[in-house]
Order: C-alpha cells, then sequence, then structure tokens
C-alpha cells in the first residue's frame, strides 16, 4: 500500500472571534472531558506516531501538547474544539496527520461541514493570489478571474489565515496551497471546511473581482451553498464504485496519454489493474513512441504507480533506498478500544517489526525486506516517458514520481511535488476516536526513512511548467503542451 490511507479517499490565530461566533450554536464540551481527550490524544501519539519528532523534538511536541490543553481547558464548543486540534494536528508537519473530514462521526460531519456556508465557484492559488477556474452559477464570474477580496477581507489575508490548518509534510508550503484549491475533486474541501470556521458569512458573499483579461475591477454578489450543492458540482460521480477512474487517449502519432486522477481506490469495484494491462496492449498495438501520464490533482492511494513502473522495467526494481519503521510491536491495551481501523493485523506486527534502537522498529515486508521490489511485467514500454506531476502528488503519487526520477525511467514536467525527500509517514492508519469532544485525529503508522540526507523538499520536476491565470482565462494546457513537445522528439 502507498504512504497514504483515504477512506473516500490543518497557532490558534487572531480569529477565535469569529470561531466563537459559529461555535455558539454548538453542543459545549466542558473542560474536564476535553482534559481526558488531550491525555488520550498524548498518549497515543507518543506512542505509535513514527513521524512525531521528523520535524520537531520531543521537547517541542510536548509544548503542542500543553497549548492544546491550555487552549482546551476552559471547555469549548465541538467547532472550536475541531479548530485548535487541528491547528494542533498541522504542527506535526505530516501530511497525513489530521482530523479526517472523512472519519468524523455523523453527528460531528453534519455540524461541522454540512452548513451553507461554501463558496459557489471553483478556484486555485497562483502566486497567492484566488483565480476562478470555473464559475459555476455565478454568471458574473468567468475562467481566469482573481476573486482580490471577499467580504472586505483581501485573497492574501485568507490565505494567511487558513495555511496554519492545512497539513503537509515537513516544509512543503506548495502542498499546503494546493491543499486550499477548490477545483471539483474532493468530496469535501479543506477550504470549505476552514473558511466556513474561521471566517463566518450570511449566505452571501461581496466578492471584489479583478479581469485577469483587461484588469478591469467589479463587485459580484454570490449566494453560498452547502455541502451537497458543492458534490453536485464534481467532475464524476464519486460514489459510483464501478465507474473508470483511469482514461487513455492518444495523441497525433500515437502518443499516450494516460490520465490517472485518483488513486483512492481502495472501495473500487472497477478492475483497474485489468486497464492498466490493457492500455498497454494498446499502447504496444500501436507502437506508441511515447506515453504520458498525467497525475496532477491526484494526491495518492494505492500503488496504482507500480503497475506502470512494471512495464517501464527490464528487471525487478529496487525501490528507493528507505527504511520503513514503526513506532511499537504491539499496541498497548489501554489504547485499542480507540483506535479503530480496516486491518486488525495493524495492532501487532509480531516479528516482522525488528529493533532498531529505543524509539523504532524496522518494519519488514518480503523476504527480511524493509520494502519488496517492484517486479518486471510485460509486454514493456520502450518508448518515452512523461509524468505531468504538481504540488497535490504527497502520497503514494509522490513515491511514484520519486521513483520514476531516481531510476530515470521518465522525465518530469509540471510543478514541485508535494510530499517529502525526508520521508513521509502513512501506510497503515489508526483513526483515533477522542470519546469526549466525539472527534477523531488519523494516526499513520509507517514512517518511511531515507538512508542518506535528504532535504526537506518534494521532488523537483525536471522541466517546470506552471499553471498562470492566464491560461485559465484562455482554457491553455500549457504542461500538457510542453509534455507532447517532449513527446514529439521521441
Amino acid at each position: 500500500m502507498g504512504g497514504g490511507f483515504n477512506v473516500t479517499r490543518r497557532t490558534m490565530i487572531g480569529s477565535s472571534a469569529s470561531v466563537t461566533l459559529l461555535g455558539s450554536a454548538c453542543a459545549h464540551v466542558p473542560a474536564s472531558a476535553l482534559s481526558k481527550d488531550v491525555a488520550l490524544l498524548r498518549r497515543a501519539y507518543e506512542t505509535l506516531h513514527p513521524g512525531l519528532y521528523r520535524y520537531n523534538t520531543p521537547s517541542e511536541m510536548s509544548g503542542q501538547f500543553d497549548r492544546l490543553a491550555a487552549a482546551w481547558s476552559a471547555g469549548q464548543t465541538r467547532a472550536q474544539a475541531y479548530v485548535s486540534l487541528s491547528r494542533f494536528l498541522a504542527r506535526v508537519r505530516c501530511g497525513h496527520t489530521y482530523a479526517n473530514f472523512f472519519n468524523q462521526s455523523k453527528d460531528a460531519s453534519t455540524e461541522l461541514f454540512s452548513g451553507r456556508d461554501k463558496l459557489p465557484f471553483h478556484f486555485r492559488w497562483i502566486g497567492g493570489r484566488m483565480i476562478v477556474t470555473d464559475g459555476k452559477g455565478v454568471e458574473d464570474l468567468r475562467p481566469g478571474d482573481e476573486i482580490s477580496a471577499i467580504n472586505g477581507r483581501s485573497g492574501a489575508e485568507i490565505l494567511r489565515t487558513l495555511l496554519p490548518f492545512t497539513r503537509a509534510a515537513g516544509s512543503n508550503d506548495a502542498k499546503r496551497v494546493a491543499q486550499l484549491n477548490v477545483i471539483g475533486l474532493e468530496r469535501i474541501e479543506t477550504f470549505d471546511v476552514f473558511n466556513a470556521l474561521l471566517h463566518p458569512s450570511p449566505e452571501t458573499v461581496a466578492l471584489s473581482v479583478r479581469s485577469t483579461r483587461d484588469g478591469a475591477r467589479r463587485t459580484v454578489t454570490a449566494p453560498l451553498i452547502t455541502l451537497e450543492q458543492r458534490r453536485a458540482q464534481m467532475a464524476q460521480d464519486i460514489d459510483d464504485e464501478t465507474r473508470p477512474v483511469f482514461s487513455l487517449e492518444f495523441a497525433p502519432g500515437n502518443v499516450a496519454m494516460l490520465k490517472m486522477p485518483n488513486w483512492a481506490l481502495y472501495d473500487s469495484k472497477w478492475d483497474w489493474k485489468g486497464f492498466i494491462d490493457d492500455a498497454f496492449r494498446q499502447m504496444s498495438d500501436r507502437h506508441s513512441p511515447a506515453l504520458i501520464v498525467d497525475l496532477r490533482g491526484n494526491e495518492g492511494g494505492l500503488d496504482c504507480g507500480d503497475e506502470v513502473i512494471a512495464r517501464l522495467i527490464g528487471a525487478d526494481l529496487q525501490r528507493a533506498a528507505y527504511e520503513r519503521r514503526v513506532r511499537y510491536v504491539k499496541t498497548p491495551t489501554d489504547l485499542d478500544p480507540f483506535l479503530d481501523t480496516w486491518d486488525d493485523s495493524f495492532r501487532d506486527w509480531g516479528a516482522d517489526a525488528v529493533r532498531i534502537d529505543d524509539r523504532y522498529y524496522r518494519l519488514l515486508e518480503e523476504d527480511g525486506e524493509s520494502r519488496a521490489p517492484i517486479r518486471a511485467k510485460g509486454p514493456r514500454f520502450n518508448g518515452k516517458v512523461i509524468v505531468l506531476v504538481d504540488a497535490s502528488n504527497s502520497s503514494a503519487t509522490f513515491q511514484f514520481a520519486n521513483l520514476v526520477q531516481a531510476n530515470r525511467l521518465g522525465t518530469l514536467v509540471g510543478e514541485p511535488t508535494g510530499g517529502n525527500l525526508r520521508g513521509i509517514n502513512g501506510g497503515a492508519f489508526f483513526f483515533l476516536r477522542l470519546p469526549e469532544s466525539g472527534l477523531e485525529a488519523d494516526l499513520p503508522l509507517i514512517g518511511t526513512f531515507p538512508q542518506t540526507p535528504q532535504p526537506d523538499a518534494g521532488v523537483v520536476p525536471d522541466v517546470i511548467a506552471s499553471i498562470s491565470p492566464t491560461d485559465i482565462a484562455t482554457g491553455r494546457d500549457s504542461a500538457m503542451e510542453t509534455a507532447l513537445a517532449i513527446a514529439s522528439r521521441a
């Protein structure tokens, strides 16, 4: 399994008054109850989390736990508790450590996420600017427009206040910004959650809009929408477990374009492995000179990329020199009642966990190795390979991009990835249930650690191709154009 699991698939700041306003209609959780949750969270994370001290010292993390305890010492509404918990979890600086929207209880999810408090259009952040990608039902918004302010609050201020709640590994802020895009790929959007909690608004908003085409400025009033309406805007029916998720197209010259927008296929009944088998058969039949794999917007999920790499190699491929580590062999019995998971084997690694030092165990996988190699498969693709990447790629897709570049299997084109070359945490998870507040925190169990020093950054593409507001306004895909140009030289 890849670096992460997503079942569908962030300082309390100077906006506490806004949180209080939203939380006033929510049930109050007393301080005595919250203190129990903090103690449980601390024990579980200090005992089980493999990356707790990757970017923080034990002393620094102890201080973070103390600050969360202080924030909860006066009692809070559940909305306020969710905000302070999310801010704490973001300080771990792990892309898989957060109060997962999809793992909250039904009551908490309804209370926190379902309101009429979401912007009715799609957008992405480019150079710190909120750029409309699709106006949806707002007639006066066009692709490429910049939303310079919402209800008088500048786009730069909104981004600055939301970033401390986003999840990413280490110092990879590009991933944090990407988390705040709303482009119709997520059933619950990170921006929607924290913008509503930190910047509550009546059911309409005043948008200050600047045209990318001519610079003209105007004010647009737009109604906010519900979660149900947001989901209706999605490009695909994600609730259809049989739907094809990948697509294969051929550009002039039989250049293959394999688009893989999502690898979170845990519950899918679609035969994605069969699709990849057939895709490479078609490439072979057409004698495709090049393959473009489009991973943009794909955070990760299953190790679908292994099935692609298997066709690019002539012999089994040993993975990069990263060691898998865990913090425990068997979970403490007092924690077990609060740890949900889809695989109870995670509660006891048995002989697969081998002591390294006083903190870690090495987790073995196959034939005594920390990670099994990727087995070569036919038919082998011998053409040029180009992989389109961006900051969304932070779990299994980050690992795939790293493998492709490190082993010179193809050319990476696009923007620096999410994830972190210092290693990420994931692969197996507990969903830690905090009984008093009714909140959940994801707890990744396997940490990958490099054998040699690595930079605190994602993977930098071989060829940078960034999206611009003008690209959005004109409908141009400059990254794909760059990939096709490289492919034409095959």
